[in-house]
Parts: C-alpha cells; structure tokens; sequence
C-alpha cells in the first residue's frame, strides 16, 4: 500500500482528523479537491464557538460541541489560534421564550456545558446596551466564543504536515474500490491506495460514502448569508448575541469576529446545486431585519461585503461518524456545530482509524505550531527588532488590514500559492477596500515567490487567473 490512511477532504474535518493521526507512526495522504486547505464548506461560517445549549442530548452533536469547545480553549495557544473567548446570549423577547430559555439552560446543563445563567434585561443592557429594550431576557454562555475559521483550519494542517501529512491539491477522487488489505482511490491528480480511507468530503460526503458503502444517506447544502461590518463599528457588540433557535439553525446572530469586525447573519435555504453560493437580495434584507430585532442600531451602511457559505445538512440531523465498511470512515454531515466540533471530531474519528489499524504512537510528536506573526500587533520595539531583522516587515501591502510584504513571504512559504491562499492566512484584502488596493502588489509577491508568470496568478482554483 502506497500510505497507511487517505484523507478525502481538506477542509476543519479532514485536517483536524490529519492532525489528531499525526500523533500516530502513519503514512497520511490527504486528498482535496480545491488549490488549497479550506476552501469548502469550512471557509464561509459564523466562525463561532458554541458552548453546546443547542444541540439534543445523547447526539454526537451534543458530545462533541461540548468537548470540542474545551480543546479549542486547550489548544488557543498551543496552536496559534485566532480565538478570542467573549461569551454569547441567547435573548428572548417575550415570557413564552423566558421559559425556552430554561429549557435550553436545562439542556446545556445536561450536555455538560458550564457556567450558564439567565440574565434579566437590566441586566442583558448593561453588558450590552446596543441590544434592543424589547429584550426581555437572556441565557448567557460564558464559554462561548469566536474563532477565526482558517486560522483553524490552517493550524490542523499545518501541524499534521510538520508530522508527516502529504496534501495533494487539484486531486477530486472519482472512485473508491476495495482491495485486498485496503482500498484503491482514483482522483484527478493519479491513483492512490491506502488500508484506510475517512470521507470528509463535505457537501460531498454522501457522493463519496456511496461508493463504498451499502447504506447510503443524503447530504443537503444549506446556504446562509452574511454580511460584514466595517471595522469602524468594532465594539458595537462585544459578545455573540443569538435568538431563539429554529429547526433551520441557530438563526440570525450579531457578533464581533476575532479580528473585530461585526457579523450578522445567516439566512438557511436548502438548495440543490452543491457549488451555489452567491447572496440575493431577499436573504440580505432578511439577515438585516432578523439583526435589527436583536441590535436595532446596527450600522448596515457599513457593509464592506457579504457572502454565503454552505452548511453539510445531513438527512438524520446529527453528525455521521462510522465505520459502514470495514477500514472506510464517514465524516458526514458535518454542520453547526461542526466547526466547533471539529478537534473532538478528529479526535473520535483518528482513534477510530488508529485502532482498527494497530497504529503506534510516535516516540517523536510535534505538539506546536507557530502562528504566522502580525507585525502590525507587536509593541513598537518588538516590531521595530523584527523590521531591522526582515525589513519585508517594514512595507506594508495591505493598509486597510496594515499586513506587511514579511507576512505575505511567510504565507506563501507556508503554502499559500493563490490569492485566496493568501487572503485567508493573512488577511490581505480582506479590510474595507476588499482587496481593490493590494491584489496588484501581491500578485507580484507571488509570482516572486512561486517564480511563476503573473499571467499564471488565480484567485483560487484553475480557471480563476486574474490576468489574461
């Protein structure tokens, strides 16, 4: 066998599964499809850290949105995360929703989430007084919080590669046949064998599980929109601020993000095409009158973008992870709280593949990775040391996001090949012109980096070229 375990899937579940296999002495080949890590359903999100009310008790939702939240904590430094650790409400506008609220309390504290309290609306507006008077009361979940989805990503996956993960990017596979001893995997990018394979293939997973296994289920993509604050509005809200949950989701919330912006957003609308996510007018104004109801002062002249991301929504309703064949691993269906969930998702689904395969521990493991430095946030003498050592540290790229041609080298180094690659390691282009001012410039890095034609820079995937 070419490799011990193939991962299907670069996005928070194929990494978190890779980084959590890194402790083991296997050969790990991870398979996806885009140009880079995240680049699927894990790059367009809430980018919260649910403490875990939400979810039904005895599901693994349940089980592993409480555990992961207590490993993303863990992990905050010793991965380098983007987190910040802000706590959330859950607000209720009338007496027939104060008594949900109990409900949901009762069922955090079933779930195992800590510190809940219900908070009165004197007490809700003076921790927030932007929220609306009509609020009457609110659940409050101090261990909630608000992560950046690629730092996430990219820290699972860097640190499986500093153990020994291979990515091979461009690669969709096409088909999966049993042999002898393992499986044999065909993808755009060759073919590949392993003795066992996790399917973390997102809105695909269902495609991917049905070429294995004899039971088969049904993955709905379910779009939400969000729109994107300025950072002029920062601390318009500090915490995360949700309403009553319905069975499409949490719905609408209003929240900062680790890097200070305010969020609001999504909509949920299930739709057939597995690749669709542009934004309508219609789910825009919704997110802005469901946002208005929570926050009636929030600044939607402020927009610098919107987006949509895709939710994985499986048929069951709960998280799919199991083993239908022997040596192949569903991942599936993945939704909120996935993101959440995603390190005690690697965690079950690595123990998993480690066991079925007699796996050792490494006598050497690399726990920790480094986050790439944000020159912009050292003290000035630290940052003036950095700049007399790198002086790339001293030219500033993007000013809206004040990131230096030092941060954009080392994201480059550390596998960025596209605009987006970039975008999403370091946040060039992602302030208020929206890359209108930098993509120029840091085209040219690229193509200095890479040693690569300017004509050959894409935005992501092949077919996305900028200049032609």
């Amino acid at each position: 066998m070419d490799y011990d375990v193939i991962i299907i899937g670069g996005g928070v579940t194929g990494t978190a599964s890779a980084w959590y296999l890194a402790r083991y002495d296997l050969r790990v080949l991870l398979l996806e499809k885009g140009s880079d890590f995240c680049e699927g359903t894990s790059k367009a999100n809430s980018g919260i850290v649910h403490a875990g009310y939400d979810p039904l008790p005895h599901t693994l939702k349940a089980q592993l949105n409480v555990r992961g939240n207590a490993l993303i904590r863990e992990l905050h430094d010793m991965l380098g995360l983007d987190f910040v650790q802000n706590g959330a409400m859950v607000v209720a506008f009338n007496e027939k929703e104060v008594k949900e609220l109990e409900h949901l309390r009762a069922q955090g504290i079933y779930n195992g989430v800590t510190g809940q309290e219900i908070l009165t609306r004197d007490e809700v507006l003076r921790r927030e007084p932007n929220l609306s008077h009509d609020i009457a009361a609110a659940l409050y979940l101090p261990t909630s919080g608000i992560i950046c989805p690629f730092s996430l990503n990219y820290a699972f996956a860097e640190n499986a590669m500093t153990n020994g993960m291979r990515p091979v990017f461009g690669a969709e596979a096409t088909a999966i046949e049993r042999i002898g001893g393992g499986y044999r995997v065909e993808s755009s990018k060759g073919t590949f064998t392993a003795r066992a394979v996790i399917n973390a293939a997102g809105v695909y997973a269902d495609r991917v599980n049905d070429m294995v296994a004899e039971r088969h289920f049904t993955i709905t993509a379910r779009r939400g929109e969000y729109m994107l604050l300025d950072k002029t509005e920062r601390g318009f809200i500090s915490s995360t601020i949700f309403q009553m949950p319905t069975e499409a989701g949490k719905g609408v919330l209003v929240t900062s993000t680790a890097h200070g912006n305010i969020l609001i957003g999504p909509d949920s609308k299930d739709i057939e095409d597995k690749e669709n996510t542009s934004t309508d007018a219609e789910g825009l104004d919704y997110v802005m009158r469901l946002a208005r109801k929570s926050a009636p002062g929030v600044n939607t002249r402020k927009v610098i973008t919107s987006f949509a991301g895709l939710r994985a929504h499986p048929d069951g309703n709960d998280f799919i992870i199991e083993m239908p064949v022997p040596g192949f691993v569903n991942a599936a269906g993945i939704e909120s709280p996935g993101l959440t969930a995603s390190p005690a998702i690697g965690e079950m689904v690595g123990t998993m593949v480690a066991e079925y395969l007699g796996a050792r521990r490494k006598e050497r493991y690399i726990e920790e990775r480094k986050a790439i430095v944000k020159a912009s946030q050292l003290p000035l003498d630290e940052r003036k040391r950095l700049i007399a050592k790198d002086p790339l540290y001293g030219r500033i790229v993007c000013r809206c996001e004040e990131i230096s041609e030092g941060e954009i080298v080392e994201a480059i180094r550390r596998g960025a090949t596209t605009l987006d690659g970039v975008k999403r390691r370091v946040r060039a282009g992602m302030g208020r012109c929206q890359a209108g001012f930098c993509t120029p410039r840091v085209m040219e890095i690229l193509s200095r980096e890479l040693g690569i034609p300017m004509e050959e820079i894409r935005k992501n995937d092949e077919g996305s070229e900028v200049l032609v």
